[in-house]
């Protein structure tokens, strides 16, 4: 493994969960009327977010490594895209705001583990980012269970 490598994933990771973070930014306001139990939940799942992104520009600095601490094309696009979409939804904002949150926990979800099974991360690392996928499942699952819930 060399120091390049994992500095280039920890990047990658870094990205996304700056899309993590503007998108839950996003979510705020807009769906507490219907869900109002879940917003303490929200608050500790976005400030946590701003604790992984701060280990991981740690871990990125750490290596000697310039940490590229902004978030991703194609979550910007992503979020674009989101905006477009809401614009034009007949229905149930709210619920179409949820269904954007887990499509992103999912893909949050899928490069974490795909990070851990790059074999390019040192065992620190490793350790770190095991942790961030366990509280970005959890996170998923959350909101999934605010969607089936919604849909009962």
């Amino acid at each position: 493994m060399n120091d390049k490598e994992e500095a280039s994933v920890l990047n990658d990771l870094l990205h996304i969960t700056n899309d993590r973070i503007e998108g839950f930014a996003k979510v705020e306001g807009k769906v507490w009327e219907n869900y109002p139990d879940v917003k303490p939940e929200y608050a500790k799942l976005h400030s946590l977010s701003k604790v992984m992104k701060n280990e991981l520009i740690d871990l990125i600095q750490e290596d000697g490594k310039k940490a590229d601490d902004s978030p991703s094309v194609a979550g910007a696009l992503h979020r674009t895209w989101i905006d477009i979409k809401n614009s034009f939804t007949l229905g149930n904002k709210e619920e179409s705001t949820i269904e954007n949150v887990i499509f992103g926990e999912k893909a949050a979800v899928e490069a974490y583990q795909n990070a851990i099974d790059s074999g390019k991360l040192s065992q620190k690392s490793l350790d770190i980012v095991s942790e961030h996928l366990k509280n970005i499942k959890d996170s998923y699952h959350q909101f999934s269970r605010m969607s089936e819930y919604k849909n009962k």
